[in-house]
């Protein structure tokens, strides 16, 4: 195998720079929407995709996770900016045929950008390349299915292989591939949560009994306090500006923290309503927080500390029968907060006292407070501590299972809630292993499996041979590329199951194979009929998906027959009926009403109009931890060292993609357009290390004494706090650790990357 640099190319392409953006939408997103599907599919087809997004019995996004109205949908666009851009991306009519794979090596591939792997549009027939070849060729599915079995069986035992799932994965598909990856052997099932919100998952789980949200989407209409950390919902969950919206306009104070100033937070200029295009937009934010990366923690504290002190001087400030009969550790947690000292969280966060008094003021008059959190949060050492302060905020004001009042991390990809749901997870429940043994009369295993940082240890170490990945593009989605690109390279066979060319199929093992899937918006007829699959949102509702496009290839499989063709091809006691579960997915749903609480009557309840909510015991001020009440924690502060010449880098989104897809090379409302290798600077920073703007810089970082460069970035001076830097993923992942991950939920620390900067000779 010819050695494939596994990073992005460094191709440049004209940068150019503009004021950032004051408000979000309007109509050059409409614009954008209609450039991006009209430019991928005929009208009619783009048409009839976008008028069923999102609608009730229609094709639910696979874009963000943020839920749908549970009431009335715009029948003109229930949908975002961003949902239109991944509708063009899977609904495109280009196709990537096994003549693209003659024409272009792997090797010539990877000299492609993400950009430009992406707009070459859908794959069309299952193909493999084999060990020492130079392209990927055509194969048949039995014959894939068999190798991929023929691989397993070889294996000295189950735990030598890994499978990864992505958020895009149905709750019927996750559901079957959890289960024969389970009577495989094995609990190796890490998945795109171990990235992004384990440690939501972690501390909720831990201080509130269930790692999920706690509000609808209604609580945002009824709230007197929002409160957004670490998030950008303009680029990343545009269809919360209209829930944010509404909730101005009922009344709500909003508190904005982030270390950069996202026009999504600003202003809101809703594109079919009269009022915002004939005078402007709707103000969201009342009070913008720009904080120090990874100051959450001390902000979190010092608010906490002068509610404290409210409370001690006027009384009413805390909901003292909430405190003493649902929740523990209330006097521990106190006295931990009286040994905190306001001027130096002050210091350590980069909020000046008196705005820091501003915010907590409004926590002060109000109860019903929604905090809404996203991966400037999650990524980082301490992001479990930090989200479990999230929640001492909250169980101090008595806002947990009131209404217009709670937790509310905000997934990112359309069903990683859901896929954890359906037992996606390397650390199962018990009672869950306890249920499949019941329900399918098999011994589920019950060590512990490898998450995402252990799995690809493990590959790299030669404790794993097999790598099988249901959707995402693994390589460009977890930490320190180079060290992963080797890893999935040390592999026997690596298996994507995929709709789309990305890089991870450029990175592979001794053999490799490539199994096109259909995505969400296509039509799913197998043989009891047309099917639909259910998915799970940001707040426990479970509703269907239907697709409806004519499908680009007649070689497509749905993911539940891939798991099927993988499993009767594996398995040597097959105990299920596979068949007959691809034939009418309403079997698989049947089973997994069975198999997991919550799914009574899943076949009716899902085909009613918007779904049906998951059991939610925080929701009603139930908690079940051991002592069945909520708990808060004491979270120690630990300060992040910079050297002189270090910076703190944060990896993000631009405006033009999702996760790891690139729609575009424009990330409009920050004002940075045509290139993605760039850092956001602060300018007195700059000025001080003698860099320049659009001076073209190398990034390091040497954490456990290796050295990991990123070539070849350009500099954009930025609104960013001191000794603060901002970079694109997944150009910038090369730089995060596989070794830097945060405690507990051993999230890689994206958002906590410490760097230094040399000029590019």
């Amino acid at each position: 195998m010819s050695k494939i640099n596994p990073q992005p190319p460094t191709h440049f392409t004209g940068i150019e720079t503009t004021e950032p953006a004051k408000e979000a939408a309007g109509f050059t997103a409409v614009f954008s929407s209609m450039k991006h599907v009209f430019g991928a599919m005929p009208v009619r087809r783009g048409l009839k995709s976008l008028l069923n997004l999102n609608q009730k019995g229609g094709v639910d996004c696979p874009s963000c996770a943020w839920p749908d109205p549970d009431g009335e949908r715009s029948k003109i666009a229930e949908y975002c900016e961003n949902g239109a851009k991944a509708i063009a991306e899977e609904a495109t009519t280009r196709k990537v045929t096994p003549v693209f794979f003659q024409k272009y090596s792997v090797a010539g591939l990877s000299q492609k950008s993400d950009y430009w792997l992406g707009q070459q549009g859908r794959l069309t027939h299952p193909l493999i390349v084999k060990e020492g070849g130079q392209h990927y060729e055509k194969i048949s599915w039995d014959e894939a299915f068999q190798l991929i079995g023929n691989q397993l069986n070889k294996l000295d035992s189950p735990d030598e292989a890994i499978f990864y799932t992505s958020g895009r994965t149905s709750n019927e598909a996750a559901f079957l591939y959890q289960l024969f990856i389970r009577m495989y052997g094995t609990n190796n099932m890490p998945d795109c949560s171990n990235m992004c919100h384990e440690s939501s998952g972690s501390a909720l789980g831990e201080t509130l009994g269930l790692g999920k949200g706690s509000v609808k989407l209604d609580d945002f209409e009824k709230a007197e306090v929002i409160m957004i950390l670490g998030q950008n919902p303009g680029t990343n969950h545009p269809r919360m500006l209209s829930a944010l919206k509404k909730a101005k306009r009922a009344g709500a104070k909003i508190i904005s923290v982030n270390p950069l100033v996202e026009a999504g937070l600003l202003k809101f200029k809703h594109p079919q309503e009269m009022r915002d295009v004939v005078f402007g937009g709707e103000k969201l934010t009342d009070i913008y927080l720009q904080i120090k990366i990874n100051g959450d923690l001390a902000l979190l504290k010092a608010i906490n500390k002068l509610l404290l002190e409210a409370e001690r001087k006027t009384g009413g400030v805390f909901d003292r029968n909430f405190l003493s009969n649902q929740t523990e550790n209330y006097e521990k947690y106190i006295k931990s907060l009286e040994n905190e000292s306001l001027e130096q969280l002050s210091d350590e966060c980069g909020i000046a006292l008196e705005e820091i008094k501003a915010a907590a003021d409004l926590l002060i008059q109000y109860k019903k407070i929604i905090v809404c959190w996203a991966m400037g949060l999650t990524q980082h050492k301490n992001s479990v501590p930090t989200i479990r302060e999230v929640v001492n905020l909250l169980l101090l004001k008595g806002s947990i299972g009131i209404e217009g009042g709670g937790t509310c991390p905000v997934r990112g990809h359309s069903n990683v809630q859901g896929d954890r749901t359906m037992g996606i997870f390397e650390r199962p429940k018990p009672e869950f292993l306890d249920n499949l043994q019941k329900v399918f009369g098999f011994e589920p295993p019950r060590k512990h499996g490898y998450d995402t940082v252990e799995a690809i240890k493990a590959m790299a170490e030669g404790k794993a041979k097999v790598f099988i990945g249901m959707g995402g593009n693994f390589l460009s989605a977890t930490p320190d590329t180079e060290f992963t690109a080797k890893a999935l390279q040390n592999c026997d066979l690596t298996v994507h199951i995929s709709t789309k060319l990305n890089r991870s199929h450029l990175i592979h093992g001794k053999t490799a194979l490539i199994l096109p899937t259909l995505g969400r918006t296509d039509l799913d007829i197998q043989a009891g009929g047309v099917q639909f699959v259910s998915v799970e949102d940001s707040m426990g509702v479970v509703h269907s998906s239907k697709g409806l496009l004519k499908p680009i290839s007649e070689h497509l499989l749905s993911e539940p027959a891939i798991v099927a063709g993988m499993a009767k091809a594996t398995l040597k006691n097959n105990i299920v009926d596979w068949d007959s579960l691809v034939a009418n997915y309403n079997n698989i749903r049947t089973l997994i009403e069975q198999s997991i609480a919550g799914f009574d009557n899943y076949n009716v309840r899902v085909r009613h109009d918007g779904g049906f909510y998951l059991p939610n015991p925080p929701r009603e001020r139930k908690f079940s931890t051991d002592t069945q009440k909520a708990k808060f924690t004491i979270n120690p502060l630990e300060s992040i060292k910079l050297a002189e010449g270090e910076y703190l880098m944060m990896t993000i989104r631009s405006h033009d993609q999702f996760n790891t897809t690139i729609y575009g090379l424009d990330d409009r409302y920050r004002g940075i357009y045509n290139e993605r290798r760039i850092i956001m600077m602060n300018e007195t920073d700059m000025q001080e290390a003698n860099f320049e703007k659009y001076q073209l810089v190398n990034l390091y970082n040497n954490h456990g004494g290796v050295e990991r460069v990123a070539e070849k970035f350009i500099i954009v001076p930025y609104n960013i706090p001191r000794k603060c830097v901002a970079t694109y993923f997944p150009e910038a992942n090369v730089l995060v650790p596989i070794d830097s991950y945060a405690d507990i939920s051993k999230t890689p620390t994206s958002k906590s990357v410490v760097i230094t900067i040399k000029a590019f000779l």
